[in-house]
């Protein structure tokens, strides 16, 4: 089946150039729907990856390029960007959809995500893409990395923000509460992470694979402040990202309750859609689902 890579220039270009007060719910939705549309066309061209995570991040990925990092490719290596850091690498896909539709580089790079020499690695590498911040692959090393980056920022007594996305499966790693406990030690008021609670691993339910518990709990025991949202709000996301940039003592992190799959039906919820790529089958019915949900997104606008 020949796929394509989804893009309306005049719609995206549009969305882009506005200032954040003056888009709306249903732009930024519409904006999502072609992240997922990408997610799924750049898994089912590699005939590998991870579709699940991706598409449930998609709204938060959204609201994250538009409105809270500060940069593009012509700023990036300006000192004063807000970092942005991800730890789960296999949900990338939805983070190069994303810099696509904000012109880090060109759509049509998409369809070499996963193959051999891409800049477009299966887990993101600053090696091969310099707009990546940290190489990302073996789970629970991403707070640590931020933890780092925002520490060494502190000292330098920079204003710039550090965001770190991890995953909740991934907070079974030891790691991860050896860097919460250092954030919270070093009072890094400047560290936002958050985390896609979806509660699916790729061996199925968190809490059947290994219990995480009261997560909130545990980062407040830790040290931390807590913000817990829908991640598929677009009010409730731009308000969680709002709150945790106002003035604090310790790190913060944003629990958003996600879907595994969001808006493709038969992937909601589904730990099968972790990390396979849809056929041809699924592809299209997949993809028909997202038109449905363009047109309404589009019919709004109007």
């Amino acid at each position: 089946m020949e796929s394509k890579v989804f893009y309306n220039k005049e719609i995206i270009d549009s969305i882009n150039r506005k200032p954040t007060d003056k888009r709306t719910v249903n732009e930024i939705q519409l904006y999502a729907n072609y992240i997922r549309k990408n997610i799924l066309y750049m898994v089912y061209t590699a005939k590998s990856g991870h579709p699940g995570g991706p598409l449930g991040l998609a709204d938060i990925f959204a609201v994250l390029y538009l409105e809270e990092l500060n940069q593009s490719s012509e700023s990036f290596q300006n000192n004063d960007r807000n970092r942005f850091l991800l730890s789960n690498g296999h949900v990338c896909a939805v983070q190069y959809a994303a810099m696509a539709q904000r012109g880090y580089f060109e759509f049509s790079e998409l369809s070499s995500f996963r193959k051999l020499g891409s800049r477009l690695q299966g887990h993101p590498s600053s090696k091969f893409l310099t707009f990546i911040e940290n190489s990302s692959g073996s789970l629970g090393q991403g707070l640590s990395q931020a933890v780092g980056t925002a520490l060494a920022l502190k000292q330098k007594k920079s204003s710039v923000k550090v965001y770190i996305g991890i995953s909740d499966g991934e907070c079974q790693e030891g790691m991860t509460w050896e860097a919460a406990m250092s954030a919270a030690h070093y009072k890094l008021n400047n560290l936002i992470a958050f985390v896609d609670y979806n509660h699916i691993q790729i061996d199925g339910k968190t809490e059947e694979v290994m219990n995480l518990g009261n997560l909130s709990g545990k980062f407040k025991e830790f040290g931390w402040d807590i913000i817990e949202a829908n991640g598929h709000d677009i009010e409730a996301i731009r308000e969680a990202f709002k709150s945790a940039k106002t003035k604090r003592e310790v790190p913060v992190i944003i629990l958003f309750n996600t879907v595994l799959g969001k808006n493709v039906s038969f992937m909601e919820n589904n730990p099968k859609w972790h990390g396979t790529p849809p056929g041809d089958a699924d592809y299209q019915k997949a993809i028909a689902e997202l038109d449905v949900l363009e047109t309404q997104y589009t019919n709004s606008l109007k």
